[in-house]
């Protein structure tokens, strides 16, 4: 499944060549790359694609299209389930859980409970889900991944930093920086590993 973006008015800013094309025949495909490259624009463009929408100054062709009965879109930051305690007025159980837990326990659980329960078939677009995850429970997720893959016939695209997906020999890896002419960080930022501060 190849995603052609013909037109973006974000990544005309950022650099990239257009048309754009996106390989996403990988049933775990990861999108990583520096702070403000692409990914969550691309992630969110490849959501509208999937929906049909073509926001103003977007378009898009589609290559051998997979056609996934649902299309769920979680970004980690914007869907923190701790400021949506509304969503679980029917079940005080885990609205006690998600005002308890620590913010790496209730993301654990959307994988272990709430992906699951999406049908069959579903494409899962994750925006950054390791954000509050140690080290080891970044490798359980990805065994959580490859688990909705094999068992319930998921693609998942999800944009990342996280070392730990992206070394996994089970995912493929689509690294923005390799395909646009850089933004130049600005001066002030000091070197690589150094303070900035005076």
């Amino acid at each position: 499944m190849f995603l052609k973006i013909l037109s973006h008015p974000i990544f005309l800013n950022l650099n990239f060549h257009m048309p754009m094309v996106v390989d996403l025949t990988h049933p775990l495909v990861l999108l990583t790359g520096e702070n403000g490259c692409g990914k969550s624009t691309l992630l969110h463009s490849i959501y509208y694609a999937m929906q049909g929408e073509e926001p103003d100054g977007y378009a898009y062709r589609w290559e051998n299209k997979v056609e996934a009965p649902k299309v769920f879109l979680f970004d980690a930051e914007q869907h923190n389930p701790r400021m949506h305690l509304e969503l679980f007025e029917n079940n005080p159980q885990m609205r006690e859980f998600v005002q308890m837990a620590s913010h790496g326990q209730v993301m654990l659980s959307m994988f272990r409970e709430t992906f699951p329960s999406l049908p069959d078939g579903t494409l899962l677009l994750l925006d950054e889900p390791e954000m509050a995850l140690s080290v080891s429970n970044q490798k359980r997720i990805v065994k959580m991944l490859m688990e909705l893959v094999d068992q319930k016939k998921f693609r998942v695209i999800c944009a990342t930093h996280s070392q730990v997906l992206i070394d996994a020999p089970e995912t493929y890896v689509i690294n923005l920086d390799r395909h646009i002419n850089r933004n130049v960080l600005p001066p002030d930022m000091g070197v690589e590993g150094s303070s900035t501060i005076q």
